[in-house]
């Protein structure tokens, strides 16, 4: 599986969108081929709920939502090498007082760079979803733009 992340980690290059989102469900090595394409590539992985959350703590709570965009764009570009940024728990993207649009976010970095992340919902029937049909974070999204990569 490592091997066929990595091939595809170089083909997407030449996309005009080069997102390659890790689907599957709980344990099923998202973050473990994160970390391996991290060491053979010799780059770093972000934590995006540790890192995003101590940007965002800097901030009066009133004013996060207006910074948020800015402080990923500056988190993944700080954390890219080699045109290349990995990002593993993008839950916090996915809080509604933040007011953003995750995929779209990862969509925008892809754009610039090759951007691996571990999806942290669904994906069943060409669409990805975060939370349950309901819940005050539930997305819906169709796949243009990137590539779903199955660990399941």
């Amino acid at each position: 599986m490592f091997e066929r992340l990595n091939r595809l980690v170089d083909e997407v290059g030449n996309l005009n969108s080069k997102l390659i989102l890790l689907v599957g469900p709980p344990r099923s090595g998202k973050t473990r081929l994160l970390n391996a394409l991290a060491k053979g590539r010799q780059v770093g992985m972000v934590n995006v709920g540790a890192a995003f959350g101590r940007l965002l703590l800097a901030l009066p709570g009133p004013r996060r939502h207006a910074e948020a965009s800015g402080f990923f764009k500056d988190l993944a570009a700080a954390n890219a090498a080699d045109g290349l940024v990995l990002l593993d728990n993008i839950e916090l993207l996915f809080d509604r007082s933040l007011q953003l649009n995750p995929l779209d976010l990862l969509k925008r970095q892809a754009h610039v760079r090759r951007v691996v992340a571990a999806w942290p919902g669904e994906f069943s029937g060409g669409r990805l979803t975060y939370a349950t049909t309901g819940h005050s974070e539930y997305q819906d999204y169709g796949i243009e733009g990137l590539v779903p990569f199955r660990t399941d």
